[in-house]
């Protein structure tokens, strides 16, 4: 035989030498969840191992993700007081925006993301404006645009709208602009789909909605095409990077969406894969490490620049020590 394709496996040398994929611990994103008040360090029973974090303790958790070598997090804020238009998400002495102060202030270098959306914050748990019983998109734009700028006020490097409106990038690029923060990054959940993978996430952040769902703006699961044109939309209103939510049931979506994209694609491996993987470790179904590696590296091999995952902090752990 000629041609033995064996050869390129012979030892780790050879195959690092001739991998297709390469991993850096800078395409990792680590979400972390901010509740409003003091003292606040508490477990998440559906998300073993993560925490949720009031703005005084959030720098504990900055300082340790640092130390992992992960330099990018992903705001989520749970506040006390929830209203029927998420007036919360846009104040300026909001959860987030407090977080961001206290981050930015002791961890200037660390790259900070503010998720931009309403359902935390409203009372209704939907992610918009009801008009009935359904998010009104175009009024929803305003309160959106308000928010993201709030945020990056607060010291956001980048705002990532995951609402799922039609129009939210162009508003969002206006709003931003118009006040003189025309170098505040978009990061867009351009192709979020109505995923049952969220539930976790719900419990951690309190965001169920408390009638119906949000297949009415969120993705059908079945289409692809759908996403290619949502993530094209996004990039002509202006967005700087766009996301494929959630990860590893998506892959043939991220890879479409990452083959037509001109700007950075990132995917969000969310919390009911997170979970899954964790409870199956724990009954001693699989390698919890093997799987985080093989995660990471089936997403950037399917086209993923960016990784927002829970386990950033492991795979930075596994990248520096030449595990992944």
């Amino acid at each position: 035989m000629i041609v033995r394709p064996r050869r390129l496996r012979r030892n780790k040398v050879i195959r690092d030498m001739a991998a297709e994929t390469r991993l850096s611990p800078s395409m990792l994103v680590y979400p972390i969840f901010i509740r409003e008040g003091k003292g606040i360090e508490e477990d998440i029973p559906a998300m073993p191992g993560q925490k949720r974090y009031s703005p005084d303790t959030f720098p504990r958790a900055l300082e340790a993700l640092e130390k992992s070598g992960v330099s990018s997090v992903l705001l989520f804020g749970i506040p006390e007081h929830k209203d029927e238009c998420g007036s919360e998400a846009y104040n300026e002495n909001g959860v987030v925006q407090q977080a961001l102060r206290e981050g930015k202030k002791y961890f200037p270098d660390i790259c900070f993301i503010a998720d931009v959306c309403l359902c935390e914050y409203t009372s209704h748990g939907h992610c918009g404006l009801l008009k009935g019983k359904e998010v009104d998109n175009d009024p929803t734009l305003e309160l959106l645009a308000r928010t993201a700028l709030s945020q990056a006020q607060a010291g956001a490097d980048i705002v990532a709208p995951s609402d799922m409106m039609d129009g939210h990038v162009a508003a969002i690029r206006s709003k931003l602009d118009g006040a003189g923060m025309e170098d505040t990054l978009i990061f867009s959940y351009a192709v979020k789909y109505a995923s049952a993978f969220y539930g976790p996430f719900r419990e951690a952040a309190g965001s169920a909605p408390s009638f119906g769902d949000r297949r009415s703006y969120q993705m059908d699961p079945r289409n692809v095409r759908e996403g290619v044109r949502e993530a094209m939309l996004d990039i002509e209103e202006g967005a700087d990077m766009i996301m494929v939510k959630p990860g590893l049931p998506y892959l043939d979506v991220l890879r479409a969406v990452s083959e037509i994209s001109s700007v950075p694609v990132g995917t969000y491996c969310v919390s009911g894969e997170y979970s899954m993987i964790k409870a199956a470790a724990a009954n001693g179904w699989l390698d919890e490490k093997r799987v985080i590696a093989e995660t990471a590296v089936c997403l950037a091999r399917a086209g993923a620049d960016i990784i927002v995952t829970y386990f950033a902090p492991e795979m930075a752990r596994m990248m520096k020590e030449g595990e992944l």
